[in-house]
């Protein structure tokens, strides 16, 4: 692969990582509207789920900006933004119409994020990666 894509590659891995690093600081200094969110999905130990929603948002962000375990945490946020669309997104019937248009769009972003993770777990995250240093990364 080129210098080039492999530039490319590392700009899309901090365009990924943006979104999840910042949810995930957000929701572990200051859970309360995640914790609604749950509670609200039905969900049991909402505060505690909120923490770890947190957790996993903060270390598979910080994961993918430095390119590390790429293959699997690809895989482990685009099952989790598929989940996380049709678990709180999806049931979109809340009567407002300005929240249902919110929700349309979150269920899209959802989708279309899991689209660019798996494209980043099958395709790898380029020589510029943690995964590439220590080998288990091999650049075509």
């Amino acid at each position: 692969m080129s210098n080039t894509n492999n530039a490319i590659i590392l700009v899309a891995r901090i365009l990924l990582s943006f979104m999840f690093i910042l949810a995930g600081f957000g929701k572990l200094t200051d859970a309360a509207g995640t914790a609604g969110m749950i509670a609200g999905a039905g969900l049991p130990a909402a505060a505690a789920l909120a923490y770890l929603a947190g957790a996993f948002e903060l270390v598979t962000g910080l994961a993918v900006l430095v390119g590390f375990q790429t293959k699997i945490v690809g895989w482990l946020l685009a099952v989790f933004c598929v989940f996380t669309a049709v678990l709180f997104h999806l049931p979109y019937a809340s009567g407002a119409e300005l929240v249902n248009i919110l929700n349309q769009i979150m269920v899209m972003k959802n989708i279309t994020l899991a689209g660019a993770y798996i494209l980043l777990a099958t395709y790898g995250p380029g020589v510029y990666s943690l995964d590439a240093r220590r080998g288990a990364y091999a650049a075509a």
